[in-house]
């Protein structure tokens, strides 16, 4: 086994979508990297903790954010991935991340909430999503 030792891998690429792939020795693809994600209170005034590729936070109403990305992706054709904080306030159960019909290469609106209740999100202490494509 080697072990590769590095401080920064870089694409031959010069632009953003170009994608850093991990292959096999048989050339398959078995990974990507994140292209882009964000920690976020989603109580109050939205304030964004950490993130990358990410501009900022559109709170559109109660439980339903607009990510923006700062650099957009190649096409709208990504997986969003998250995982809400619970907020004891709103009751207990299993919580997700549903994304909303507004997913553009740029932006995706998104609801933290219950699975049962797909129309109404629930403002959260701790939103956490990323991007892959």
């Amino acid at each position: 086994m080697s072990i590769l030792k590095v401080d920064n891998i870089r694409d031959n690429g010069t632009g953003f979508n170009d994608v850093v792939s991990f292959q096999n020795a048989n050339s398959t693809e078995n990974g990507r990297l994140c292209r882009a994600f964000v920690n976020f209170d989603g109580t109050g005034v939205v304030a964004i903790r950490t993130n990358f590729n990410v501009n900022s936070i559109t709170d559109n109403s109660t439980g339903n954010y607009t990510v923006n990305l700062t650099n957009a992706l190649s096409d709208a054709n990504y997986a969003v991935i998250g995982m809400p904080g619970h907020n004891v306030s709103v009751g207990n159960g299993h919580r997700c991340i549903m994304c909303g019909s507004d997913v553009t290469s740029s932006s995706c609106r998104i609801m933290p909430g219950y699975p049962g209740a797909p129309t109404s999100g629930n403002d959260d202490p701790i939103v956490c999503v990323a991007f892959f494509r």
